[in-house]
């Protein structure tokens, strides 16, 4: 369904792309400079922001098939009017923002990410229930988004102003 609207208004999906990224930032820089307790909120918007990845990629679609144990093995990058390309890519940068904010790790937060992708994929090939199909394209653009959300984040880490604080316990998590 959301790839039929998606497909229908594939002119969209850059701006929408754009629009997660700035939202990311916008929602980020307001957590980092709120006085509430910023570990809190961000593991919060954290498991929030996993939970379309896990809908999008493991919820079964209803359609059995054939090639179970298989992958496609490709590589593509993407274009403007690649739209699953675009929303792979899309699906995982909150969680990688928000689990670099959270972790001020962005190079675990990247490589957690690329490996939870590729278990997604190894899943999708190995339990034909699910009615999905394991491409390496999809982990690569998931992979992507990751370095791209981590990258947000840092860059909202210090546009936000946040310096290193003794009494901040993200700092020392």
């Amino acid at each position: 369904m959301i790839t039929d609207v998606l497909l229908d208004h594939a002119a969209l999906v850059p701006v929408a792309l754009l629009g997660v990224a700035l939202g990311c930032v916008l929602l980020g820089a307001a957590v980092l400079r709120s006085r509430r307790p910023v570990p809190r909120v961000l593991g919060t918007l954290l498991g929030l922001s996993l939970l379309p990845a896990v809908a999008l990629t493991l919820v079964p679609t209803g359609n059995s098939r054939i090639d179970a144990a298989r992958c496609t093995v490709q590589f593509s990058l993407p274009t403007l009017g690649s739209v699953e390309l675009l929303a792979n890519l899309a699906l995982f940068v909150p969680p990688a923002f928000l689990g670099t904010l959270l972790s001020r790790r962005p190079l675990v937060v990247v490589a957690v990410a690329a490996a939870a992708s590729a278990l997604i994929e190894a899943l999708q090939a190995v339990v034909p229930a699910l009615g999905r199909a394991c491409d390496t394209t999809d982990w690569t653009m998931n992979t992507a988004g990751a370095v791209v959300g981590g990258l947000l984040a840092v860059g909202t880490r210090a546009l936000a102003g946040r310096r290193h604080d003794d009494r901040d316990p993200v700092a020392h998590g």
